[in-house]
């Protein structure tokens, strides 16, 4: 039986870009790091996986909620996931970074086949916290943080479909 698509979450823009990230993993909490200091008209906005937004955001776009091992960038009402993930998050970056999108070109199964190496292994090879990164004060702006009500009901809604 093919699975019923989920609406967008009314409380949330399509038009604004969000990307979903492992919040425990250091990899990751070090590339959202440095994606803060390269988006400097704040476009983008972030969300943990492990959230109750990123949760919510993963029903929508049919993944399953266990798994952490993939990124994900909503933009326009769109998801995409691994390596073009990363690369389409790049566009929004000041130049030179925007050109490393022309890797775009490249099969999507040989550069997530890289993807999935670095993913599978960014435990052992860069660690993992205990608890997801808390935003600062300042920050607080560019995680999507929504009243885990409204979200819950998202997912809620999904189970009974």
């Amino acid at each position: 039986m093919p699975k019923t698509p989920v609406s967008w979450p009314a409380n949330v823009n399509k038009e604004q870009p969000i990307v979903l990230f492992d919040g425990v993993c250091n990899l990751c909490n070090g590339l959202v790091q440095f994606l803060i200091r390269r988006d400097g008209q704040a476009r983008l906005r972030l969300a943990s996986l492990q959230s109750t937004s990123g949760q919510a955001l993963l029903t929508w776009c049919g993944q399953p909620l266990e798994d952490f091992d993939t990124m994900v960038f909503i933009e326009s009402g769109r998801a995409f996931f691994k390596s073009t993930a990363i690369l389409r998050i790049l566009r929004y970056f000041p130049w030179p970074w925007p050109m490393l999108s022309i890797a775009l070109v490249i099969p999507t199964w040989l550069r997530d086949w890289f993807y999935d190496r670095v993913a599978l292994n960014r435990y052992v090879l860069f660690g993992r916290r205990e608890t997801c990164m808390m935003p600062t004060p300042e920050l607080r702006s560019v995680f999507w943080i929504e009243k885990a009500r409204n979200l819950l009901q998202l997912v809620a809604a999904r189970s009974t479909i």
